[in-house]
């Protein structure tokens, strides 16, 4: 991945994984049609783990297997278990129009918490494109927000725990491999959502396309986790955090290609706002580096 850009690398890396996951909530979001959520995560989770295990061994990394149960990496997951059992709830019982944007406040908290615990300087130029994001995140999902009920409360609890996800993972070594990151959080997310399936539901025989799909869904999930840690090991986070509104655009691409769904005016602007944010964010980013080099 050296023959990438530095400033570009960390960007790039969000957007491949937004896509990832998006490809991913499309799969999972077919496959719920006839089957209980916690069931549909459980057996994402057993393609996920089918698809990675093999695919440590290719890469080398047979020996580092135990790093999945590294102290900061489980921390890292717990909370990537956390945000998916209340996404997955919040999906379940509001529009998704209302669910998607409560999660765009993911990028603004990440940086909160950068600047606390890490020190990092945002700049006003910066935080100001970030808003510009938001804004046009919001132009995307266009929200009813009709009430203020424990479903929204959850949804915003999955923003929450998902920013000190990818905070917690800024504390991991840098010897441990992202694909075992990734790994160890299918492992997590696996277990625990066995676990809320086994309290709160009743199993339901999958047919034949409800594995079809989740095989596919585990397959981009992997990458989705593997690259939003990568992006935010090897990019600073101001320069990162606003490419998590892409998944805005992903969604509204799923929604054309799979759904039918053809987005509007103002679901146009705001995707338009979105690149050009972030295009002028990693501007900004290249400009500070050449500065920096004949300095």
């Amino acid at each position: 991945m050296h023959f990438i850009p530095t400033a570009v690398r960390g960007p790039l890396f969000m957007i491949v994984s937004t896509g990832s996951y998006l490809v991913n909530d499309t799969m999972m979001k077919l496959a719920t049609s006839g089957l209980p959520s916690y069931e549909v995560l459980f057996l994402r989770g057993a393609a996920a783990t089918l698809w990675g295990l093999p695919l440590l061994f290719a890469l080398g990394y047979g020996k580092q297997i135990p790093l999945i149960f590294d102290r900061r990496v489980l921390r890292r997951n717990l909370l990537e278990l956390a945000a998916i059992l209340c996404y997955v709830v919040a999906l379940a019982n509001m529009q998704i129009a209302d669910s998607t944007a409560l999660g765009q406040i993911t990028p603004l908290l990440m940086l909160v918490g950068s600047s606390i615990l890490f020190g990092e300087r945002i700049g006003g130029q910066r935080m100001a494109l970030i808003g510009l994001g938001f804004i046009g995140a919001l132009m995307v999902a266009q929200p009813t927000m009709q009430g203020i009920s424990i479903y929204a409360l959850l949804a915003l609890g999955n923003a929450t725990f998902a920013a000190a996800r990818d905070l917690a993972g800024r504390k991991i070594a840098a010897e441990v491999p992202g694909m075992i990151v990734a790994i160890s959080a299918v492992v997590v997310v696996l277990i625990g959502a066995g676990a809320a399936h086994l309290v709160s539901e009743r199993w339901v025989a999958p047919e034949a396309h409800h594995l079809m799909l989740m095989a596919g869904a585990g397959f981009f999930l992997i990458f989705g986790h593997f690259f939003i840690f990568m992006a935010y090991r090897v990019g600073p986070t101001g320069a990162v955090a606003p490419f998590y509104y892409c998944f805005t655009v992903w969604a509204v691409i799923s929604g054309l290609l799979v759904f039918g769904q053809f987005p509007n005016a103002l679901a146009v602007c705001g995707i338009l706002l979105v690149v050009a944010s972030g295009l002028t964010i990693v501007s900004l980013d290249q400009r500070k580096r050449r500065l920096a080099v004949v300095a």
